[in-house]
């Protein structure tokens, strides 16, 4: 099973930007769908992004669409989801996600993911 740790959450004021990463324990990234998830209090799990094909394809939820850029770095085995323009909305817990295939339509589908991180809390104020 590989192992995916997130770092980079935090708090942050209305139109802020963070940083998150996700560090992979075995060679993975570029090789199958890796995406971001999020889960805010009492809501369903939901996709924000995804990347595969070493980082030609990506994909994006509406609502982060033009905010959020997802990217990786092959070398370095990691995985990022630059945020801006925060708001109170994207409060939630975000997760790093590896499939064992490169990423579809299906990328939202949090059951096509093996692997999964512990979360980093992201908390936008308004």
């Amino acid at each position: 099973q590989v192992q995916l740790v997130e770092s980079g959450g935090g708090s942050v004021q209305t139109g802020g930007s963070l940083r998150l990463s996700c560090a992979a324990s075995e060679y993975i990234i570029g090789l199958y769908c890796m995406a971001w998830f999020r889960q805010a209090p009492g809501k369903e799990r939901e996709g924000v992004a995804a990347v595969s094909n070493w980082g030609s394809v990506t994909y994006y939820a509406v609502p982060v669409k033009g905010r959020f850029t997802i990217s990786q770095d092959n070398a370095k085995n990691a995985l990022y989801l630059q945020m801006s323009s925060l708001n109170p909305e994207d409060t939630a817990m975000y997760y790093c996600a590896a499939g064992r295939t490169v990423c579809s339509t299906w990328w939202t589908s949090a059951n096509r993911y093996n692997d999964w991180g512990q979360g980093t809390q992201v908390t936008v104020s308004s």
